[in-house]
């Protein structure tokens, strides 16, 4: 009979020590706790979300007194952690993006500017290539290609429109109106075929190096290449039109700025190219000596 009260004037003494917070259930022993293992005198692994009456008996219920027993690392009562929540939200936000809708305002510039192309070339050659009316429409067709390439880029970068369609459509518009432009210029003999040559041979070979280096990095566009971009929309309007007099002599040596441009930004992009190749291939052999230990 005397083993009797004093089990359970242990067990009332686990109850008032777990009772001043509103926790019920089953009274632990002193320096226990039900939920999860941990040391004496703390929770589970939540932040006072236990039932554990360790030091002083105290056992938080969590914030607003949640259920017991309930790991609180950010658990809600239906089960669902908060940080589960905002990692799925993100998840769904980023394919939200990810799926941009191929109709968006800038792919439909980009197609505009495609489709302008065509448009170009047969205004520019029609009724023998020089006509001035003609001409004229067709530097307004140029003028056009030029200023919506100044924005789709800029729109698909601030409201999420980035699409793969984009990314392939987008340069092959720039070098599709500029070279069709140079082209033309050129088989009509308002301009020499080295300066074509140049220009064109710098593009496609910048293009190209890009997507040899790209295992090692992203070459930025550089503060040149966007000046060297809006001296040759420039000049190649300026030859479109049918000038004379000082404006003929004025886009002669805008045409020269623009050509010199184009070979010091090649250059300075070959320069970056063989610095990020160079740099990654030494990132690469450092990480494999770690690992190899």
């Amino acid at each position: 009979m005397t083993g009797v009260p004093a089990s359970a004037a242990g067990g009332s003494s686990g109850a008032r020590r777990a009772g001043p917070r509103g926790t019920s259930g089953p009274a632990a022993e002193p320096g226990e706790c039900t939920g999860a293992g941990t040391a004496p005198g703390r929770t589970g692994s939540g932040r006072g979300a236990g039932t554990g009456t360790g030091e002083a008996g105290r056992s938080e219920a969590g914030r607003g007194g949640t259920e017991l027993g309930t790991v609180q690392r950010g658990v809600a009562p239906g089960g669902a952690t908060e940080g589960g929540a905002a990692g799925r939200g993100g998840k769904i936000a980023a394919a939200a993006v990810n799926q941009a809708s191929v109709w968006n305002v800038a792919n439909l510039l980009t197609m505009l500017r495609l489709l302008l192309v065509p448009a170009f070339v047969a205004l520019m050659l029609g009724n023998g290539g020089y006509d001035p009316a003609w001409r004229s429409f067709a530097w307004a067709a140029f003028a056009v290609a030029m200023i919506t390439d100044l924005f789709d880029g800029h729109l698909a970068r601030t409201y999420n429109l980035v699409t793969d369609f984009g990314k392939i459509a987008d340069p092959i518009a720039d070098k599709a109106i500029m070279g069709a432009a140079l082209i033309c210029l050129s088989a009509l003999g308002d301009l020499p075929w080295w300066v074509t040559v140049v220009i064109l041979g710098r593009e496609l070979g910048i293009t190209v190096l890009r997507f040899v280096v790209i295992r090692y990095g992203v070459i930025p566009a550089s503060r040149g290449g966007k000046l060297k971009t809006l001296t040759q929309g420039v000049a190649v309007g300026m030859y479109v039109l049918a000038l004379t007099g000082p404006l003929a002599t004025l886009r002669f040596w805008v045409m020269a700025a623009a050509v010199v441009l184009t070979v010091v930004t090649g250059l300075d992009y070959v320069k970056q190219a063989i610095v990020l190749r160079r740099r990654g291939i030494a990132e690469r052999r450092a990480a494999l000596k770690e690992t190899n230990g």
